[in-house]
């Protein structure tokens, strides 16, 4: 941060840097190159050679008056400085190329350019007082004008000649004659101010308006020989501009963030100065009070809150060489925050008032307290507080250091009722003549719904402790004038219920054989028909003629029921007519047609005994015809889907069949099924049932815990233990003695012991031998402390022993 201002200094005091090219001029291949070429030789640079001038200017120690004419010297004109000062503000605003931007504004104070993770220590230690402000803290009203790079006031030098502009030393005027002759001048105004076409006399015109000057050249040369220049008829015409305008120098004295004397164009104004010298200072200047002296007169006070609030530029003058801008020390300020539009620090003349400032701040907000402002005003020994009413803005003379802050409205209401539930229109009312209690209220609101619930409603009211209290009544007898009516208060809230407030919801429920079995909400003569329509009718499996409802049975009675609901059987026709009512209890209508849902009754539709939607089983491997195949009835069973794909072809390995569901593998002896097939492995079929009968694997699986698990072929004469030395044997960590086979078909065998004897499971082609591993010691003791421990153990457990026999004795 303190180096973008040190940067910025820089970019503003431009001279400078033109001071070190023109210093380092001659030694510079981009300068030299610029030279020689028509371009503008601050086209040329580079970012690397912007930034090097930028470290070597900071050196240099010249004054302004020794840059200035360091930089003339070598031929720059103005439009070189109004690019390198664009160039200078891309690279502070960050536009520039971020490699050399980093580099330079890790320049310190003294002078040198750090390495990047060095200047961030460096910038991180440097005292508070040059760090960025975050504070939330009011800014002078105007400050910014001056701090936004994109507003510099610089004047337009691409636009046509002004005829008013006044011609001075160091103008420089093209003149272009056409037609019967022709010829073209550059014409400089010398210092004494005369200008001197080819052999004619000096011409006299410093002082004179660019217009008065053009007649005064042409006139000359008319009597020089170019007869009737510019005249009708004559067919010889000149054109004048001005080609190059002078610079002037501006001092700028007082209250300004960076005094001193400036060299701008011709054409600059009073504001272009103001922005180079870096506006008033915002701690001391005067933002009203900025005096133009020429010639040791002021010729205008400038305002700048005539421009920052209208857009007035009538002080924005033309500036003359030598002219002197002061700012002057602010006489009175105040500060305005609050629920105001623009909170500042305000700059107040002789004869403005509260008013005037509440102006400059564009008025109240939105939900500002505009009954009265808080005032905080400094005595000659202490504060003091006011309040400054609405009727006093206009009169009320503010003082330096006035600290005004305007409040925000309450978050309540001065008027306020509301009405809430069983009404036409809920919501918030005001509380007026003609609105004054329960029924007025009631009426506002366009009356009660049809639902309300009228033999009670409610107030809730604010008590003057601000807590609230609950206050019922008949509404009913209320409306009908049966009970005096109820005045209203400021913040009562009247509810009123709704007779579904008061109850469970209601619902009916169809389940079974219907299209979109669900719960839906009650309502009043709906029938069992209607409940199936809604439900998108039977199934095709329904069975219309067996409807059950199961009913709710609301009154009490004085013993205990055995029967807790009551059901109601219907038979109805795929039409939906409803043929007869079979189940009539003592409740039930004298005709199946009257019989009407209730709530919470639940609506039971039965499926056919006989109906079925088909089943299938997926049989594919070595079979003669795979694929699927329907399951015809309740007892058929693996045998026969067997049967029904042709049996199985002669590379069929039924031993190592699989047969599964749902997914699962079953373990199953498929062989045994064709052996007998009333075995018990000849399943039953179910829905969606696969059996895959593979040909005979040649391969067997070693996992686990040894030392080469791989796949061996399987070989007729070898037993468990051979198939484990072809995997290498066991490792140091393998369970042994829990060693098991998973066969082809799903089936699983484990090693058994008895007393020494280890019976090892038979290996079948396509089997996986799995050596499980030993479980990690977690604890990780080493085998020292395991026999420490079992030694302790087995003391302990000698001296229960001994402890026990003692007590017997």
């Amino acid at each position: 941060m303190h180096s973008t201002d040190k940067l910025s200094r820089y970019a503003r005091s431009i001279c400078l840097i033109f001071a070190v090219l023109a210093l380092f001029a001659a030694g510079s291949p981009a300068l030299a190159q610029a030279q020689q070429s028509g371009t503008s030789r601050v086209d040329q640079l580079s970012d690397d050679q912007v930034m090097e001038f930028y470290r070597r200017a900071q050196a240099s120690g010249l004054s302004e008056a020794q840059v200035e004419q360091a930089a003339m010297s070598q031929g720059y004109t103005l439009t070189d400085i109004a690019k390198m000062r664009k160039r200078m503000n891309d690279l502070r605003s960050g536009s520039g190329s971020g490699r050399q931007r980093n580099q330079v504004f890790a320049d310190t104070a003294n002078g040198r350019t750090l390495p990047r993770g060095l200047s961030r220590r460096i910038m991180d230690s440097l005292p508070l007082t040059v760090q960025r402000d975050t504070s939330k803290k009011l800014k002078v009203f105007g400050a910014s004008l001056f701090e936004n790079a994109d507003l510099s006031f610089e004047p337009n030098l691409r636009i046509a000649t002004p005829r008013n502009y006044v011609v001075g030393p160091d103008d420089e005027i093209s003149l272009d004659i056409s037609g019967a002759a022709s010829d073209s001048f550059r014409l400089k105004v010398s210092p004494e101010g005369t200008v001197k076409p080819p052999n004619i006399p000096p011409i006299f015109v410093s002082g004179l308006t660019f217009e008065q000057a053009e007649q005064r050249i042409i006139a000359r040369l008319r009597q020089a020989g170019y007869q009737g220049l510019n005249s009708p008829g004559s067919g010889t015409y000149a054109n004048m501009s001005l080609s190059n305008i002078r610079s002037i120098r501006v001092t700028l004295v007082g209250e300004v963030v960076r005094p001193g004397t400036y060299t701008i164009s011709s054409l600059g104004s009073a504001f272009n100065a103001l922005y180079l010298a870096g506006g008033p200072n915002p701690e001391t200047g005067s933002f009203r009070k900025i005096s133009v002296i020429r010639g040791n007169r002021a010729i205008r006070t400038i305002d700048l809150y005539d421009f920052i609030l209208r857009a007035d530029q009538r002080d924005n003058i033309i500036l003359k060489d030598q002219d002197v801008i002061r700012v002057a020390d602010y006489e009175t300020r105040v500060e305005l925050s609050g629920q105001v539009r623009r909170p500042a620090i305000f700059e107040l003349l002789p004869g403005e008032t509260l008013k005037t400032v509440l102006g400059f701040a564009g008025g109240f907000g939105e939900e500002a307290y505009r009954a009265s402002i808080t005032l905080r005003r400094n005595t000659d020994r202490e504060r003091q507080i006011a309040s400054i009413t609405q009727e006093q803005l206009g009169s009320f003379v503010p003082q330096s250091g006035d600290k005004y802050f305007v409040g925000k409205i309450l978050d309540r209401y001065e008027n306020r009722i509301q009405i809430a539930g069983a009404v036409m229109r809920p919501g918030d009312y005001a509380l007026t003549p003609g609105l004054e209690t329960v029924k007025q209220l009631i009426i506002r609101a366009e009356g009660l719904r049809k639902d309300a619930f009228t033999n009670r409603a409610t107030i809730s009211r604010e008590r003057p402790d601000m807590d609230r209290e609950n206050l019922s009544f008949d509404l009913g007898k209320l409306i009908r004038g049966e009970i005096a009516d109820i005045p209203l208060q400021r913040q009562d809230s009247l509810t009123v219920l709704s007779i579904q407030d008061l109850r469970e919801p209601y619902y009916v429920t169809i389940e079974g054989a219907v299209n979109k079995p669900d719960t839906i909400d009650f309502v009043n003569n709906m029938s069992v028909a209607d409940l199936i329509v809604q439900a998108g009718g039977f199934q095709e499996g329904a069975k219309p003629n067996l409807v059950e409802v199961a009913r709710r049975i609301r009154q009490d009675s004085a013993g205990v029921r055995t029967n807790t609901l009551q059901t109601f059987r219907f038979s109805l026709d795929r039409g939906l007519y409803m043929t007869r009512l079979e189940t009539r209890p003592s409740t039930a209508p004298d005709s199946a047609d009257a019989f009407r849902l209730q709530p919470f009754d639940i609506v039971y539709v039965r499926s056919s005994p006989n109906y079925e939607a088909q089943r299938q089983v997926y049989v594919f491997g070595e079979v003669m015809f795979p694929g699927n195949y329907a399951i015809t009835s309740r007892e058929e069973r693996i045998s026969d889907a067997i049967r029904r794909a042709g049996g199985l072809r002669p590379s069929a390995y039924m031993s190592g069949a699989q047969f599964s569901r749902k997914g699962q593998l079953i373990g199953n002896n498929m062989q045994r099924i064709l052996e007998d097939p009333s075995a018990e492995e000849n399943l039953l079929l179910n829905d969606n049932d696969t059996l895959f009968v593979p040909r005979r694997s040649e391969i067997v699986s070693i996992e686990g815990a040894v030392l080469n698990p791989s796949l061996i072929s399987y070989k007729t004469g070898y037993d468990f233990d051979d198939y484990i030395s072809e995997g290498g044997g066991f490792t140091e960590n393998a369970r042994k003695n829990k060693a098991y086979i998973i066969y082809q078909n799903g089936r699983k065998d484990r090693t058994h012991r008895f007393l020494f004897f280890t019976s090892r499971p038979k290996v079948e082609p396509g089997s996986s031998i799995v050596v499980p591993f030993k479980p990690i010691d977690k604890a990780g003791l080493s085998p020292v402390e395991r026999i420490g421990i079992l030694s302790l153990i087995g003391t302990l457990a000698a001296t229960a022993a001994s402890v026990i026999v003692n007590l017997r004795r």
